[in-house]
């Protein structure tokens, strides 16, 4: 069967401010097992460019597909690109189907089949396993409803079958990494790069992100097969950066020793970047030289708040204390810190960004990321901001980086100015370029050179973007009312009770070695 994978181009700054690119790890760890199972796959990458959807729809009428998959790891802001491609494609391919994936459809598959007649199916959760079985169906014309985790629609009425088994051996399934042209893709600075994960899901439960309902458990690669497949990547296709997409690699203090072991044993030189959790990098202290030692040059710490009050409301788990351990201890082995902080949990005063500011330069962070609060309808904390107005409509900038809920003590305009004030100090701030004019280690001079070089951009643009191009509504809509009630029940076969449970602070059992 003739497959074509889509990656739909997207509006979010982080994809059209950098020239460079990550190939699209989900449509890859799709065709990996659709090669095996012998179809015939190409892979669309649509961000490049952007390529306009016209150039789509041309490219994909040249390869004629029986089946289109498409997906986009913006998930939400993600959305309307897909929709205004799959339209297109619907127009130029009628008897193509068309598959869609992703956490925003995975939980808003019921909106979607009601309102995108060009969708034929949705892969609920992870896809590897599910695709196989939906494309085998599809050739084999078998009903859909024989297939577990997907949502289709039934005499034009949506439905869901039973959800799909856990994948538990993470290795079952290859990425088609046959499919890219690995010169196409690099970042940290023109370097040639990749994105993929050592683990999936988080043993965490914070209020604000879905990715415990969504991967459902926290599972790990095995250490010395991804070992190999980096070493492979590097000494093959040239790679030099390894960006690891996991929202918590390091969950496992045991199995993340033993890729740092096994990685050392390659004997390559990487650099590996990615996201942990401060209290991770506390635990891991004493090894810490081994995460250096395999090329690990920078991990993003989700620091969210500075308010011990806000950090328990969100489940975060973790403290200051422990958050600015965490980044002394980074720099005490040479491995930049990027503290993200989120703002909007709470509606805050002029007062509170002050503190915060005075919070974030006691921590002292390398690199600094602030963030707008985005209730995705499937987090817990998208019930508790229920009744808060939305002032941005336009789901094209739910993307972390726009204003999208209203804050009663401040009108917009001067949120935006509390958040460039506080980036502007952090970055430009005596300490920090004296780091990257003259730190000892040439490659992290490099590296923070080449985040500078970004963010002289960025900075800018989302103040142009701002005046000129974003329309906030001054009376929108309350959340509830813009979007209905929570849905992250979406892939559990569990009562609605049970999950709420279940997403509420308390300690999950997990082995000795995440703690």
């Amino acid at each position: 069967m003739r497959i074509l994978l889509v990656n739909p181009p997207h509006p979010a700054i982080g994809s059209r401010i950098p020239r460079e690119h990550l190939p699209p790890l989900g449509l890859l760890s799709l065709g990996g097992p659709l090669i095996d199972a012998g179809h015939e796959v190409r892979l669309l990458d649509a961000e490049f460019g952007p390529m306009p959807t016209m150039e789509i729809v041309e490219q994909a009428v040249t390869f004629a597909p029986q089946a289109i998959l498409t997906g986009h790891s913006g998930s939400t802001s993600g959305h309307p690109s897909v929709v205004q491609v799959t339209r297109a494609l619907r127009e130029a391919l009628p008897a193509a189907w068309i598959v869609y994936g992703g956490v925003f459809p995975t939980y808003h598959w019921r909106q979607i089949l009601a309102e995108e007649p060009q969708i034929d199916a949705i892969v609920r959760g992870e896809g590897e396993e599910t695709i196989l079985r939906v494309i085998d169906a599809i050739e084999n014309d078998v009903s859909l409803d024989k297939v577990p985790g997907i949502a289709f629609r039934d005499q034009g009425t949506p439905y869901a079958t039973a959800s799909a088994r856990v994948i538990e051996n993470l290795d079952d399934f290859r990425i088609g990494w046959e499919l890219i042209d690995f010169r196409r893709y690099t970042y940290w600075g023109d370097r040639r790069a990749v994105v993929l994960q050592f683990s999936r899901g988080c043993p965490h439960q914070c209020t604000y992100c879905g990715q415990c309902l969504f991967w459902k458990t926290w599972r790990h690669r095995d250490p010395q097969k991804l070992a190999a497949e980096l070493a492979w990547l590097h000494r093959i296709h040239g790679v030099e950066v390894i960006d690891f997409a996991d929202e918590n690699p390091t969950a496992s203090r045991t199995a993340w020793r033993a890729l740092l072991e096994a990685l050392i044993a390659e004997d390559v030189h990487l650099t590996l970047i990615g996201s942990t959790r401060a209290d991770n990098i506390v635990r891991d202290a004493d090894i810490l030289p081994l995460y250096k030692q395999a090329g690990v040059a920078r991990f993003l710490l989700g620091i969210e708040s500075y308010d011990e009050q806000t950090l328990r409301k969100i489940c975060k788990g973790t403290s200051s204390a422990t958050d600015r351990e965490a980044i002394r201890l980074l720099r005490q082995h040479d491995i930049l810190s990027m503290a993200t902080y989120v703002v909007g949990f709470e509606e805050e005063t002029g007062r509170d960004y002050w503190r915060g500011l005075r919070q974030l330069l006691s921590y002292d962070p390398d690199q600094i990321q602030l963030l707008y609060v985005t209730p995705h309808r499937w987090t817990p904390y998208f019930q508790e901001a229920s009744d808060r107005r939305v002032i941005q409509t336009d789901l094209a900038q739910w993307d972390y980086k726009h204003q999208v809920l209203a804050t009663r003590h401040m009108a917009p305009w001067r949120v935006l100015l509390w958040v460039k004030l506080m980036e502007a100090v952090i970055q430009l701030r005596p300490r920090s370029l004296r780091r990257v004019l003259a730190h000892s280690d040439q490659a992290i001079r490099d590296a923070m050179k080449w985040y500078y070089r970004i963010g002289r951009q960025v900075w800018p643009y989302e103040i142009r973007n701002f005046l000129l191009r974003d329309h906030h509504q001054t009376d929108g809509p309350t959340l509830a009312d813009f979007w209905g009630p929570l849905q992250n029940t979406e892939v559990h076969d569990m009562p609605t009770t049970e999950i709420i449970q279940s997403t509420t602070c308390h300690e999950q059992e997990r082995p000795a070695d995440f703690l």
